[in-house]
């Protein structure tokens, strides 16, 4: 569906929030705590971001969008051309990171990752649910929607500020030494989700939540620079070092369908002809990588692959 910038704000002097509505003011689909949308960023690529209030009843969507320093057509972009008035295709809400019924929950969130805990924040207060929320940040400046949680939560927020100093983290283990009733929900950078994860193994299985947006490393240091022949077109594109073969093919023009652009939905599978693949999908077959690969994630082993576009 096509929706529109209707207004955007500065929520920190990383983070900027945006509202999505549709042009002709229709009611969007529902959005439970926790969704996200896909959307297809002014500079073409497919990005997914949570969405920050749920809801059955939508006449907008609002997001908050970290600028990222090695943004790859996403949060720059975003940032720098998604003006009020700008119009954008996005997909329907979807979710993996799904609030359960009638528990009480502990969120966990750090940095941007607030958006989807602030989304189920308010979902469980609305409902009269048990919540205790967690927010770790640098610097309060630098903590989006800290004051909306603390009217939201009162006594039950703990916002907890390590100003860049490693022996200022949380300390996780006194807080889930002992496991609760609650089920737990953690959105945040790798290293608090592994934190989290170290220190919850004894709890019991399926209670422990996680959303995480990147579940593959699109592109590593020791990536090197290679070409790709187009089968249809007899058309060659060099593929830089620091890109994706779907990126690449973006620059020149060449459209390919895409969604998650981080190997996990399938939407980008493309055959090839000719060449080694470095395969880095989490959604192939054995037997479909002999012919086919994710331009989106998967590179050249050697210095040229040819594709059937």
């Amino acid at each position: 569906m096509k929706l529109r910038v209707v207004a955007r704000q500065a929520l920190t002097s990383e983070i900027e929030e945006f509202i999505l509505a549709d042009p002709a003011g229709k009611t969007l689909p529902a959005a439970d705590a926790g969704s996200h949308i896909t959307i297809e960023t002014p500079a073409g690529a497919m990005r997914r971001y949570s969405l920050v209030h749920p809801g059955d009843q939508l006449s907008t969507y609002t997001l908050a969008i970290k600028r990222e320093p090695q943004s790859r057509g996403g949060s720059t972009s975003m940032h720098d051309s998604a003006l009020v008035g700008a119009d954008l295709q996005v997909q329907a809400p979807s979710s993996d990171f799904v609030l359960g019924a009638k528990h009480g929950a502990l969120l966990i969130a750090g940095g941007i990752g607030v958006t989807p805990i602030y989304a189920m924040a308010q979902s469980l207060v609305q409902q009269g649910r048990a919540v205790r929320v967690v927010y770790c940040a640098r610097e309060e400046s630098m903590a989006a929607y800290a004051e909306a949680l603390r009217e939201l939560c009162g006594d039950q927020l703990t916002l907890h500020l390590d100003h860049g100093d490693a022996d200022q983290a949380f300390d996780f283990w006194d807080l889930l030494m002992e496991p609760t009733a609650e089920h737990i929900y953690c959105c945040g950078p790798a290293p608090l989700m592994e934190e989290v994860k170290g220190v919850t193994g004894h709890w019991p299985e399926g209670r422990v939540h996680f959303e995480e947006f990147k579940p593959v490393e699109v592109v590593r240091p020791d990536d090197h620079a290679f070409h790709i022949e187009l089968k249809h077109s007899n058309q060659t594109i060099t593929v830089p070092s620091d890109k994706t073969i779907l990126e690449a093919l973006r620059d020149h023009g060449v459209r390919v369908v895409s969604s998650c652009e981080s190997g996990t939905c399938g939407t980008c599978k493309c055959a090839y002809s000719s060449g080694e693949v470095d395969h880095r999908d989490l959604v192939l077959m054995a037997d479909e990588k002999a012919s086919h690969m994710m331009p989106c994630v998967s590179r050249a082993k050697g210095e040229r692959l040819v594709l059937d576009i």
